[in-house]
């Protein structure tokens, strides 16, 4: 694609004043949205997505619109996993509900400038060093593994990381989270707010996250126009999503899985593109190998849409069933 800094220019500033509507809506009344209000924002949100898809397929064919759809399904999917750590952090702080409107667009905002460094960073090295597609291949797979060896996390299971720890010892910590605010006076001492403490679990949660993101995405496409666009609108809408789901990501147990399976072959789609185009000389004499093939784009959203509805239909089945049984057992 041959995107010109005005098409750049334009779609950056239509993306930052959708995010500052959202904003603007928060700072002007933080509240728990309402189902409603929840499923309108995440229909907007997606219908924005399929618009642009469409637009990309008129302006510049069917492959870039298939490499945005691929893309932004993956990546939306990660985000969704994003927020049972979320969950779980937002429990661990006892954030208000109120306030994790706010908690959850700034962690938004923060992931999609780390996502902007690390794509950023991910091109350069690609058009430098086609070799790297070795290293984001076998750091999917690795990933995919973990994942399926880990399922969900849990409360129980969830670790506070070295700068969190730090952060509560080394810094002057109120009670309270005075109206979401990061700093509070108590006592005649100006204190910062448990609030500080979730944004810096949030955002390094987020880090985490973008460091499996960025390759799975570079996987389906090597456009940063695609890459960064399919990042964007996979994180809008994501704080409405968390509300709108609610309790219905306790029954998605079996989602980690198929995510571990999306993103193995991603993995494996990654190295086996490096093997067709290898130029390494200890790969085969540093030439081309013949019977690596290159997955098409519609295979590629074939599986990926299989893998997903399949995880998502068992969940929620195995979910209907453990509460059948419940209620069963609660009656005898």
């Amino acid at each position: 694609m041959d995107v010109s800094g005005l098409v750049w220019a334009g779609t950056l500033v239509v993306l930052t004043a959708v995010l500052l509507v959202d904003l603007l809506i928060i700072g002007r009344r933080p509240h728990e949205p309402s189902v409603r209000e929840s499923s309108l924002w995440v229909a907007f949100y997606v219908g924005l997505a399929l618009l642009f898809g469409a637009g990309l397929w008129l302006t510049s064919g069917a492959s870039a619109a298939g490499q945005f759809y691929t893309g932004w399904l993956t990546e939306y999917s990660l985000s969704v996993d994003n927020l049972f750590v979320f969950v779980i952090i937002m429990a661990r702080f006892g954030v208000p509900r109120q306030y994790q409107q706010k908690v959850l667009l700034i962690g938004i905002v923060l992931a999609l400038v780390m996502r902007g460094g690390f794509i950023a960073a991910g091109a350069a090295l690609i058009s430098q060093f086609s070799w790297v597609f070795y290293i984001f291949g076998a750091f999917l797979i690795y990933t995919a593994v973990n994942l399926a060896r880990q399922g969900e996390p849990d409360e129980d299971e969830f670790s506070e990381n070295l700068l969190i720890r730090w952060s509560r010892r080394a810094l002057p910590i109120s009670k309270g989270y005075d109206d979401a605010k990061l700093m509070t006076h108590e006592n005649g001492k100006r204190l910062f707010t448990p609030m500080l403490i979730v944004m810096i679990a949030i955002g390094t949660t987020d880090l985490i996250f973008a460091l499996d993101s960025i390759p799975a995405i570079f996987g389906i496409t090597q456009e940063p126009y695609l890459v960064f666009t399919a990042n964007v609108f996979a994180l809008m809408g994501l704080r409405q999503l968390y509300f709108l789901l609610g309790g219905l990501l306790d029954r998605l147990i079996y989602l980690s899985y198929g995510l571990a399976v999306v993103l193995g072959f991603i993995g494996v789609k990654l190295v086996l593109e490096a093997l067709a185009d290898n130029n390494l000389p200890f790969i085969n004499g540093g030439e081309h190998v013949g019977w690596a093939p290159h997955i098409p784009i519609w295979l590629s959203l074939l599986v990926i849409i299989g893998t997903l509805g399949v995880a998502t239909a068992a969940s929620l089945i195995k979910s209907s069933r453990d509460r059948r049984r419940e209620l069963t057992d609660a009656r005898r």
